[in-house]
């Protein structure tokens, strides 16, 4: 497959980049970045000492050079690829996190052209860690109180984090009641006792904390915790590289990583 990465210059796309080059089945066809991005117009692989004969270019139209773009920029970016992602039917793999309902709403309509894997988090522990806090969710539906705690490094934009969102509405759908109505994005002041079945979310944004995610069932006389560590990207890479082979034989639809893994 020729593989296109967005935001090819930062962390996460100096990465993908080296997990496609070793890839014997992939193939790095595009890098994007932003117009004002100083890399534009170097070597793909300069800045990890991989010469990809690929330069980085802020031109969407190349888009027609690939079979698959993978997108872990940010929501406006996102945007802007899937609708040349739609022009030139190139697929898509995004990992972006903090969209509004409206940028859900856009990708949803997307996948009726092309096909999508839409997850707010590419590891496959993580996406273990889902199946887990489903099945927990089912057992313990009454008797404990929910938290969600996150921790991630201070450049990051949005909170709470997309995986931890996500784990929440995993919990949510196990107790059938939509996130937003039983869900406690803050705490401040005198906030009175706790309420039963609410989902109660906590953040740290620090140094350079790749991603911890723990979710706490606590009951009376004993708390189940449920907890993922991310100490590299590198598992978001190669995460990315499972959805892009899982899309080769889908023209379209909308996919997250459950689907990817077979949950």
């Amino acid at each position: 497959m020729r593989i296109a990465v967005a935001g090819a210059s930062g962390k996460m796309g100096r990465l993908l980049i080296e997990a496609i080059t070793q890839a014997p089945d992939l193939e790095l066809t595009v890098a994007l970045d932003q117009a004002s991005c100083s890399q534009i117009g170097h070597d793909a692989g300069a800045a990890i000492g991989i010469d990809t004969g690929v330069k980085i270019t802020h031109d969407l139209a190349q888009l027609a050079n690939a079979d698959c773009l993978i997108d872990f920029t940010r929501p406006e970016g996102t945007l802007e690829h899937l609708a040349a992602c739609i022009t030139h039917q190139t697929k898509m793999v995004i990992g972006t996190t903090g969209f509004d309902e409206a940028g859900k709403a856009a990708i949803t309509r997307a996948a009726n052209t092309i096909s999508i894997v839409f997850a707010p988090n590419m590891s496959v522990g993580v996406n273990a860690t889902l199946k887990l806090l489903e099945v927990a969710a089912q057992i313990l539906n009454s008797g404990y109180d929910v938290e969600v705690f996150e921790a991630h490094h201070r450049h990051k934009v949005d909170a709470p984090s997309g995986t931890a969102l996500k784990m929440g509405e995993v919990i949510a759908q196990a107790w059938q009641k939509p996130l937003d109505e039983i869900a406690d994005w803050a705490r401040h002041g005198h906030t009175g006792e706790r309420e039963d079945g609410r989902i109660g979310f906590s953040v740290v944004r620090g140094g350079d904390i790749v991603g911890d995610h723990t979710v706490y069932f606590c009951g009376t006389g004993e708390r189940i915790e449920i907890t993922h560590r991310s100490s590299s990207r590198a598992t978001y890479a190669q995460g990315g590289l499972r959805a892009t082979r899982f899309l080769k034989n889908h023209a379209s639809g909308l996919f997250d990583m459950q689907d990817v893994l077979g949950l």
